[in-house]
């Protein structure tokens, strides 16, 4: 009786830390505040779609990064090689400005920055297509 008991305990034992170990490597779960208690540091992402003035789509992603923001503004037009004038603002200063083109297969870009600031920053960013005009913004206080 004591083998039987050794055994189911050991097998529960098992499939517990079976258990614990996928849910630590999936994240654990939703987290609706988008923080991420892994190894000790909180950190806070935020993510916003944009609008845009025609059939694209655009979002914007801050995450706090060792003191800094990591900054993601993603543009997706569904159409290759068209070309996109982008500005990133951070509390009304232009800390990005350049041409950017959607690429395949998506038919969408992407602009990453790692830009100084915290608590109460204020992203903004904008894109205008080259060819007809088209507008997309997005904006997040982080």
């Amino acid at each position: 009786m004591q083998k039987l008991t050794f055994t189911v305990f050991a097998v529960l034992a098992a499939v517990l830390v079976a258990f614990a170990s996928t849910a630590a490597a999936s994240g654990g779960g939703d987290d609706p505040a988008g923080d991420d208690h892994g190894g000790g540091k909180v950190t806070r992402t935020l993510t916003k779609a944009g609008n845009c003035s025609a059939a694209s789509r655009s979002k914007l992603k801050v995450k706090a990064d060792d003191g800094r923001l990591e900054t993601e503004f993603e543009v997706d037009q569904n159409r290759v090689g068209k070309r996109w004038r982008v500005t990133i603002k951070r509390n009304g200063s232009t800390v990005f400005r350049g041409i950017r083109k959607t690429q395949a297969p998506s038919g969408s870009f992407e602009v990453r920055r790692l830009l100084a600031g915290g608590a109460g920053s204020r992203i903004v960013a904008t894109a205008k297509s080259l060819s007809g005009g088209e507008t997309c913004r997005a904006a997040i206080t982080f």
